[in-house]
């Protein structure tokens, strides 16, 4: 099981690490450097080697853990930061969605050189882009526009446009149990639970987090469980069907959390 780290230079350079837990531990793999930090990254789903990054100067680049020290392919055509990468999650097709703070998604086949589609409706920075596990083609992005907009690749305007919150929204994910479930996360602390369905009102929200929650996953093994950080140092785990829905508050960092993933091999693993 390969896990990946970023490291932060003070000379705005970024590192992709992988990493592999086995007996003796955590261990180092590979590392890559990249001229710029880099904000998210995302394993293939077809490769176990290949991975994709983006960073700060607006690009992509693919890697390959067998290969050379540097990127197979970089594109480069957002205009500002690329924050946001998610290869697709349905078997029917090998896409990779990203979100920039130039306000736009876009869509890309690691095959071909350039991007296949360009998402406009955004007003603010994208910070989020996460395809749906259940339906081909279908992605959802959350924005400092306060808005999350749920796309469908085969049409170039947005399905769909909630108002999740009255502030910037950082982080959304898909429910792997639920096609019409997702959960935002915003700068007031709070996330929200949408049923696509009917977006007049949240089915929950959870509070707890005292700054802004940088980052939101629903459990691949429970319909009702997910896991949030935040800027106030903590990871919290929420179970929304229960009447106190806060399990359990981890306080083991010692500055902001970043991001966090939940492992599809070891239930207990995060």
């Amino acid at each position: 099981s390969c896990d990946v780290l970023f490291h932060f230079a003070g000379l705005g350079c970024g590192t992709l690490a992988v990493l592999e837990q086995n007996e003796a531990g955590i261990v180092l793999l590979r590392s890559f450097d990249w001229n710029d930090g880099l904000f998210d990254v995302t394993w293939s789903e077809n490769n176990e080697n290949v991975l994709i990054t983006c960073s700060g100067d607006g690009s992509l680049q693919i890697w390959d853990m067998a290969k050379t020290k540097g990127p197979l392919q970089v594109y480069k055509e957002h205009t500002l930061e690329a924050y946001s990468v998610d290869w697709s999650q349905t078997r029917g097709e090998q896409l990779v969605v990203s979100g920039s703070w130039d306000q736009t998604a876009k869509l890309w086949d690691p095959a071909v050189g350039k991007s296949l589609c360009t998402f406009k409706g955004h007003e603010g920075v994208i910070y989020s882009t996460v395809w749906s596990p259940h339906i081909p083609g279908c992605f959802a992005s959350a924005s400092g526009d306060q808005t999350l907009r749920i796309w469908d690749v085969k049409t170039p305007g947005v399905k769909l446009v909630i108002p999740a919150h009255q502030a910037e929204v950082l982080s959304c994910d898909w429910c792997k149990y639920d096609e019409n479930l997702l959960v935002t996360g915003a700068v007031d602390c709070s996330l929200k639970g949408w049923d696509l369905r009917n977006i007049r009102q949240p089915v929950f929200v959870l509070l707890g987090h005292t700054y802004a929650i940088r980052r939101v996953k629903f459990s691949p093994f429970h319909a009702t469980i997910l896991a949030s950080c935040s800027y106030d140092f903590t990871v919290r785990f929420w179970d929304f069907s229960k009447p106190n829905p806060l399990l359990e508050t981890v306080e083991h960092h010692t500055e902001f959390t970043c991001g966090l993933d939940l492992s599809l091999h070891n239930r207990g693993q995060v």
